[in-house]
């Protein structure tokens, strides 16, 4: 397995398995090409034979130059309980160390249970929601009306 930083030419096998990785779930257009240019030092793929099996799109947060995002991390379905997203994470946890972050924020949604179970053995809390979807704390309408998210955090 091989890690490495983004190239811009990484957008399109990325979009193109995306949906797949998800279940069918529409999830490409949440990840435009414009993360592939103006991320791509924080921001990692994982690959293997020269195939794309996992990916992490993250940044520091020019708002709060001390906190970072993770905006999308992926891996192929069956390289799951691999390591490749923890790997993608520690490699994202040193990067932002470096450029002075002491938090990282990212979310998901209330109906990814794989992906809160996963951010939570990672050490990430969920933050105080203003309300709550089958016992999980939410913001509600987060990501516009109806669209309710889990917020996590992690101190570095």
């Amino acid at each position: 397995m091989n890690f490495r930083h983004v190239l811009e030419s990484d957008y399109i096998p990325v979009i193109s398995v995306i949906n797949d990785w998800w279940g069918g779930r529409p999830m490409a257009d949440m990840l435009p090409k414009l993360f592939f240019q103006h991320f791509q030092d924080t921001s990692f793929i994982a690959e293997q034979e020269g195939q794309v099996i996992g990916f992490l799109i993250g940044f520091v947060s020019q708002t709060i130059p001390t906190e970072a995002y993770v905006h999308f991390i992926g891996v192929h379905p069956d390289c799951r309980k691999d390591g490749v997203a923890k790997d993608l994470y520690q490699m994202f946890f040193e990067k932002v160390r470096e450029k002075g972050c002491n938090v990282v924020r990212c979310v998901t949604s209330p109906v990814n249970k794989s992906s809160i179970a996963f951010h939570t053995r990672m050490g990430f809390q969920i933050e105080k929601g203003t309300g709550e979807v089958d016992g999980i704390p939410v913001a509600i309408n987060y990501d516009g009306i109806g669209q309710d998210r889990v917020l996590f955090v992690k101190e570095l």
